[in-house]
C-alpha cells in the first residue's frame, strides 16, 4: 500500500540514484497536462527535500512555461528491475535558467552539454511511495545517441536558434521566457 513522507529517506533517495530514467508532470491552471520522460545523467538529489534535474534542448518546453505559470510538479520513478516500487515527489519547482544568479553552480553538477537548456530545482513537499507491482520488468539496454549527435552537429549557435524557433511557447501558447532568460535576441512573430 501507498505511503507518505514529508521528505525523502535514504533508502528512497538510494533508489532515486540508481534510477536510468525518470518522469516529470508538469500543468499550468488551463491547457494540457505534460508528462515527460527524461533519461541520462540529469538527476540530482541535493538534500532529503531537494531535486535538481538538468533539462535539455528538444522539441518541446513545456515544463518551462508550465512552471513559469504554476510551479506545481511532481517527478516519477518506477522500478523496472529488483524488488516492485513507485516513488513521486510532489512539490514546488523553479526553473533556472543561464542568465540567473544559480546557474553556474547548478550546471556544475552535470556533465558538460552544448545542449543545457534549463536545470530545474524542485522543492519537495510530500513523498508517495506505492507498491508498483503491476510495473514491468526492462532491462536497460543504453542511453540513445540520437540526441547528442544532434547537439554536435548543430553546435551551441544551432541550438540557441532552435530555442528562439521552437522552444518560446508551449503547445497551448504559454510563453517559455527562454529567449529572455539565455539573453538571446527575439525573433517572435
Amino acid at each position: 500500500m501507498g505511503k507518505l513522507y514529508s521528505e525523502l529517506t535514504d533508502k528512497q533517495i538510494d533508489f532515486i540514484e540508481q534510477q536510468k530514467i525518470f518522469f516529470v508532470g508538469t500543468a499550468a491552471e488551463t491547457g494540457t497536462v505534460n508528462i515527460s520522460p527524461k533519461g541520462g545523467d540529469s538527476l540530482r538529489v541535493l538534500d532529503e527535500n531537494t531535486i535538481a534535474w538538468l533539462n535539455h534542448t528538444g522539441s518541446g518546453n513545456e515544463s518551462a512555461a508550465h512552471v513559469l505559470r504554476n510551479p506545481r510538479m511532481t517527478i516519477m520513478f518506477c522500478a523496472f528491475e529488483g524488488e516492485p516500487l513507485i516513488l513521486r515527489a510532489y512539490g514546488q519547482a523553479r526553473v533556472v535558467h543561464a542568465s540567473d544568479g544559480a546557474w553556474s553552480s547548478l550546471l556544475d553538477l552535470f556533465p558538460p552539454s552544448v545542449a543545457a537548456r534549463q536545470v530545474y530545482v524542485l522543492d519537495i513537499e510530500k513523498v508517495q511511495s506505492s507498491c508498483g507491482m503491476s510495473v514491468p520488468y526492462y532491462d536497460y539496454q543504453g542511453d540513445r545517441q540520437e540526441l547528442n549527435n544532434w547537439f554536435e552537429r548543430t553546435g551551441e549557435a544551432g541550438i540557441k536558434d532552435y530555442w528562439v524557433k521552437k522552444n518560446q511557447q508551449s503547445i497551448d501558447g504559454f510563453d517559455t521566457e527562454i529567449v529572455e532568460r539565455a539573453g538571446l535576441q527575439s525573433q517572435k512573430d
